[in-house]
């Protein structure tokens, strides 16, 4: 549950918890199909670090030029592509990602599995640094980022982002995004006495 970085790279990864505001949803027909906030604006994760809004646009916008796309990776692992974002975008609340599991792919067989078990609620993205300053609270604010990846992952760092089933409660996301909100904050200044 700690910010890595890749020697060679300089590639770094950031969790998020899979499950408030991601949605699975079986009934595609073209493998389990997944939505949901990878990256939440303003939420200190557990690396004490915070992404501004608008840090991804820069990023995406050059993908979109060069008809690139961010990669569905399982663990930050190249070698196992295990689905694909079909949609990835910045809003007022953070980086929103959709896509789908794909089941012709062994992992994205064992991932659904998973999922769908409760036993993978993570998500984290790969990424380099390009800009970031320091706040009067000591955290490191993500000011521009380049995204590389979304991966599926066992332990996620901003416990805020969660995943839902499609059908759930209306609203029942919402709620939940305000209480782990709650939570956190109430985490981090315990944290702080």
């Amino acid at each position: 549950m700690t910010h890595e970085a890749g020697p060679e790279t300089g590639l770094e990864h950031k969790f998020a918890r899979f499950g408030e505001g991601v949605e699975i949803n079986d009934k595609a027909g073209d493998g389990l199909r997944i939505e949901g906030y990878a990256s939440l604006f303003g939420a200190a994760d557990q690396g004490n670090d915070v992404v501004e809004t608008g840090a991804y646009a820069a990023s995406l916008a050059a993908l979109k030029a060069r008809g690139g796309t961010v990669k569905m990776l399982w663990q930050h692992d190249p070698a196992q592509p295990i689905g694909v974002w079909d949609e990835v975008r910045e809003d007022g609340r953070g980086l929103f990602v959709s896509g789908r599991l794909l089941e012709s792919v062994e992992k994205g067989r064992e991932a659904k599995a998973l999922i769908e078990a409760g036993a993978i609620d993570g998500l984290s993205i790969g990424y380099r640094t390009r800009r970031a300053t320091k706040n009067d609270k000591g955290q490191r604010v993500l000011t521009e980022l380049e995204l590389w990846e979304v991966s599926l992952v066992t332990f996620p760092m901003l416990p805020s982002a969660r995943v839902a089933a499609k059908g759930d409660v209306p609203g029942a996301e919402e709620t939940l995004r305000e209480l782990a909100a709650a939570f956190e904050g109430a985490r981090l200044e315990l944290a702080r006495r």
